[in-house]
């Protein structure tokens, strides 16, 4: 019988192995663009990467290490809808705003990053009420833009 100093180290060796699989298999998918737009929340104006498309959607943030100053990505979606976001591969953390179909906020929640040594899955941000849009920005800049549950968004008519 192996000891529990053996286990342990065949456990790190297969961590290890899985998680350069994984670095390794995001490298192997295709490049996915996004269009980058400036919005406005209020008075506040910021550029956002657009994601309209489900391999948009499922790309988001991931692999990405920091988001420049007032910079983030809107989640657009073909209707209104319980949304829910994970962290998986999303290595900074964030906040997340849910938008309703009239460009209102609805919900704003802080999100926790993943490593990229877990294995188990990372836990979902459900919207609390129906929602169009999913605004991700650094985590803090909602609180600290002082931007809240009610404010309105203003996007390009080809947004809508």
């Amino acid at each position: 019988m192996a000891s529990p100093f053996l286990w342990k180290k065949i456990s790190l060796i297969f961590l290890v192995a899985f998680s350069a699989i994984s670095l390794l298999a995001k490298d192997l998918q295709p490049e996915i663009k996004f269009e980058t737009v400036q919005i406005t929340i209020g008075k506040k104006k910021i550029q956002v990467e657009v994601a309209k498309e489900p391999a948009q959607h499922q790309k988001g943030l991931m692999y990405r290490t920091a988001l420049e100053k007032d910079r983030g990505m809107l989640f657009i979606f073909p209707r209104e809808e319980t949304l829910s976001f994970w962290m998986k591969n999303t290595y900074i953390d964030l906040a997340i705003a849910y938008i309703d179909k009239s460009l209102t906020i609805i919900d704003i929640q802080e999100m926790k990053a993943t490593s990229p040594l877990e294995i188990v899955e990372p836990p979902s941000y459900p919207s609390k009420k129906p929602a169009k849009y999913a605004l991700e920005m650094e985590k803090g800049w909602f609180k600290k833009s002082n931007i809240k549950v009610g404010h309105k968004l203003s996007l390009p008519e080809n947004l809508k």
